[in-house]
């Protein structure tokens, strides 16, 4: 809580000394208002189907016993700790795409250049990560649990953590570059697709019996095809990363 004061203070003190009043207050008008939803809300619906993803896969392992939900605590914690290493890569996508893209100094083989290189980080970050993550919880169990079921069922999800792991930074890397890109629409409803998938899955895997190691392929196959979707929208013709060359053919023709 003191952090948040805190870092609420510099962001004011940054806008006063810019020259800009930090403290005035204004009702926005109906305009702004709808400006404010149509950013908002996709952004909203994002969120909240990734939360809605981890809290179903919550359900489902505490469903499956103790033993299981203990070790699935443990392996979400580490995983959660990992991909917040591939946060920056959004960050950077965010702060930088937007003046590539609409700025004055607008390239979008830059943009594209920096798309390139930030995806390549993020592929390089997420194997090594995915890597470092998957070998602590397989050779060094007992810095976690000492009880040896907990520990055998740790181990049975190892392979689809690597590969939900590991596929993360790039995908931060994606969609920060959609939301830079301002594709609100389009990364909203794919994230929502990719939940009504997952879930589907997580009730098929849980009623197969497939266990703890069914619901983290599924949580695989929600990175994944998080990854595959951004990519496909960031490659296809009608991206706006490729609207240069939608005006060359209307001038062509």
């Amino acid at each position: 809580m003191g952090h948040n004061g805190l870092t609420t203070y510099m962001m004011i003190a940054a806008l006063n000394e810019k020259g800009y009043n930090a403290f005035a207050l204004s009702v926005p008008s109906a305009g702004e208002l709808v400006s404010i939803i149509g950013l908002a809300a996709p952004v909203f619906i994002t969120m909240t189907s990734k939360v809605a993803f981890y809290s179903l896969l919550i359900y489902f392992a505490t469903s499956m016993g103790t033993i299981t939900v203990a070790a699935h605590q443990v392996m979400l914690q580490t995983f959660s700790m990992c991909t917040v290493w591939g946060e920056p890569l959004s960050q950077t996508a965010q702060s930088f795409m937007p003046e590539l893209i609409y700025g004055q100094k607008r390239s979008l083989e830059k943009a594209k250049t920096l798309l390139k290189s930030l995806v390549i980080i993020g592929a390089i970050l997420g194997v090594t990560l995915g890597s470092v993550g998957t070998f602590i919880p397989w050779c060094f169990p007992r810095i976690f649990t000492s009880d040896h079921d907990v520990i055998r069922e740790m181990h049975t999800v190892l392979i689809p953590y690597f590969m939900a792991l590991s596929v993360t930074p790039p995908t931060h890397s994606l969609e920060g570059t959609l939301l830079a890109g301002r594709d609100l629409k389009f990364i909203s409803a794919s994230m929502s697709g990719c939940l009504a998938w997952g879930a589907l899955l997580l009730m098929l895997v849980s009623s197969k019996g497939f266990g703890l190691m069914g619901c983290w392929f599924a949580l695989s196959g929600f990175q994944w095809a998080r990854f595959f979707i951004a990519l496909r929208r960031l490659i296809s013709p009608n991206s706006f990363l490729n609207s240069d060359c939608k005006l060359e053919k209307l001038r062509a023709a």
